[in-house]
């Protein structure tokens, strides 16, 4: 028996990306970061 439901979160980072040229602080998981479905902003 299980007492709780376990939750998983994402593990979010604030990063600095490049969004059309502006870079922009948004919260992006590390699974994304890794993959490289973000670019980070220099």
């Amino acid at each position: 028996m299980v007492a709780t439901n376990r939750r998983f979160d994402p593990n979010l980072q604030r990063v600095r990306i490049d969004d059309n040229g502006t870079p922009r602080r948004v919260y992006v998981c590390t699974r994304c970061l890794k993959a490289g479905k973000v670019t980070k902003a220099a």
